[in-house]
C-alpha cells in the first residue's frame, strides 16, 4: 500500500507542475499572442465590392507535411477555439475608397466599398488593405490586413458556385464520426480532394475557349474557423481559389442549418451578377439538391446545370433526389446526379462550358488520384475514403424526368 501511496504522490506531483506549468504558459499567450487582420476572400463589380473579415489574435496554428495526428489535433484545437477581437475599430481600403467599420461580437466585419474609379481591369484578383485602429497595444507595430477581391472580367461566360464538404473535399459529413476524426486528426496535406476535382474546377474556370477567367464561389457550412486550412488545401491540390462564404459556428451540441445560409448567400451571388449564367455543383449528403432546387426555381433560365456528387448509398435518397428533377427541368435547368467527376465533366464539354480536350487531363488527373500515384495525397493521408455510391444521372433527357 505505501508502494501505490508513493507512486500515486509522485504522479500527483508531477501532474501539479504540468498544469502550474500549462498555466503560465497560457498566460503568457493571452498576453503576447499579437492581433492580426483577416480579410477573406471577396468579390465584387466594377462599381462595387463586398469585403468580409475577421480581427483576432493570431494562435500560429500552421502544419507542416510531418506533422502527427497529435500535431494536427493541437492546431485544429487552435483554429475552433479563436480569441476574437470584439467591437475593434478598423479601417478598410479598395480602389481608393475607404471606410470605417467595427467588428460584431465575435470579431467579424464586413463592407460594401464603391471604388473610387470604376474598375475596368481584365484581371481576376484585386487587393483591399485594413488597418486596426482599435484596440491597439501600446508595444507592437501597426496591425494591418491584406486580403483579395475577385472582380469577373469580362471574358466571363458563366460562374460556378460550389460546395465543399464532400463535393470537392473527401469529409465524411453524413458520418458525424468520419468528420470529426478528419476535422481533428488531419491538415491541409492529408485532407483528400474527390479524384478528378482539381482538374474539373480548373477546365470550368478556363471555360471552352481556355482563357475565360470564369469566377469559382464556395458556399460552404464548415466555420470560419477553418478558412485558412480550406485555403491550403486548395493551393496544394491546385484547385481554383475564390471566394469563401462559411459559417460561424459556436460549437453547441446543435449544428447550424444549411439552407437559410447557403441560400442566403448564393442569393447575394447571383443577385449581384444578373447577367451570369450559373453552374451550382455540390452533394447527396445533406441539403444541396433542395437547396439547389430552389435557387433555380428562384432564378429561372440563370442555372445552367446542377451537379450533385453521390455520396449516400441509399437509394431512397437517391430517388428522392430523382424527383426533384422535374422541378428542375421546369425551371429551364438540368440535374446529374451521379458519384463520378467525369459525369459533370463529359456533360459540360457536351454543352461546350468547357473544353472536350481538357477531358483527357481530368480522367487521367483522376485515374492518378484513386490509386494513389500522381498530385495526391500530399504527404501520408489517413482520411479513409467516402463509400461508393450508386450511379444515378437525372437530367432532362432521362426517361421520366
Amino acid at each position: 500500500m505505501t508502494k501505490w501511496r508513493s507512486v500515486l504522490g509522485n504522479i500527483a506531483t508531477d501532474l501539479q507542475s504540468r498544469v502550474a506549468t500549462a498555466r503560465r504558459e497560457a498566460d503568457e499567450v493571452l498576453v503576447r499572442d499579437p492581433l492580426q487582420i483577416v480579410i477573406y476572400r471577396g468579390y465584387g463589380t466594377a462599381e462595387r465590392a463586398f469585403i468580409t473579415g475577421r480581427v483576432l489574435e493570431d494562435e500560429g496554428a500552421r502544419s507542416t507535411a510531418s506533422d502527427s495526428r497529435w500535431r494536427n489535433l493541437i492546431n485544429a484545437l487552435k483554429r475552433l477555439e479563436s480569441d476574437e477581437v470584439p467591437h475593434a475599430r478598423l479601417s478598410v481600403r479598395y480602389a481608393g475608397a475607404q471606410q470605417d467599420v467595427v467588428s460584431d461580437e465575435e470579431g467579424y466585419f464586413s463592407a460594401w466599398l464603391v471604388p473610387a474609379v470604376a474598375n475596368t481591369s481584365t484581371t481576376l484578383w484585386h487587393t483591399a488593405e485594413a488597418e486596426l485602429i482599435e484596440p491597439r497595444r501600446s508595444d507592437s507595430e501597426a496591425v494591418l490586413g491584406n486580403g483579395e477581391i475577385l472582380v469577373p472580367p469580362p471574358s466571363a461566360k458563366f460562374a460556378v458556385i460550389s460546395d465543399i464538404d464532400d463535393t470537392v473535399l473527401q469529409t465524411g459529413a453524413t458520418d458525424l464520426v468520419r468528420m470529426a476524426r478528419a476535422t481533428l486528426f488531419e491538415n491541409a496535406r492529408t485532407r483528400l480532394p474527390f479524384p478528378g476535382v482539381s482538374a474539373f474546377y480548373r477546365a470550368l474556370q478556363d471555360g471552352a475557349d481556355g482563357a475565360a477567367l470564369n469566377p469559382i464561389f464556395y458556399v460552404s457550412s464548415s466555420p470560419w474557423n477553418l478558412y485558412h486550412l480550406l485555403t491550403e488545401f486548395m493551393q496544394l491540390q491546385e484547385i481554383p481559389l475564390g471566394p469563401l462564404m462559411l459559417r460561424d459556428w459556436d460549437f453547441a451540441l446543435q449544428r447550424p442549418k444549411h439552407g437559410p445560409h447557403k441560400l442566403g448567400a448564393i442569393s447575394q451571388i447571383m443577385d449581384l451578377y444578373p447577367d451570369l449564367p450559373v453552374i451550382l455543383i455540390g452533394d447527396s449528403g445533406q441539403e444541396d439538391p433542395e437547396i439547389y432546387s430552389e435557387i433555380i426555381a428562384r432564378y429561372p433560365k440563370r442555372i445552367l446545370a446542377a451537379y450533385i456528387r453521390n455520396v449516400t448509398p441509399d437509394p431512397g435518397r437517391s430517388a428522392a433526389i430523382r424527383s426533384l428533377a422535374e422541378e428542375v427541368v421546369r425551371a429551364g435547368s438540368t440535374l446529374i446526379l451521379a458519384d463520378d467527376t467525369m459525369a459533370a465533366a463529359r456533360h459540360a464539354a457536351e454543352n461546350g462550358w468547357i473544353a472536350s480536350g481538357s477531358l483527357a487531363g481530368i480522367s487521367s488527373e483522376k485515374s492518378k488520384e484513386e490509386i494513389g500515384k500522381a498530385g495526391t495525397p500530399i504527404g501520408e493521408a489517413s482520411t479513409t475514403p467516402a463509400p461508393v455510391a450508386p450511379t444515378v444521372v437525372v437530367d432532362g433527357t432521362s426517361p421520366g424526368a
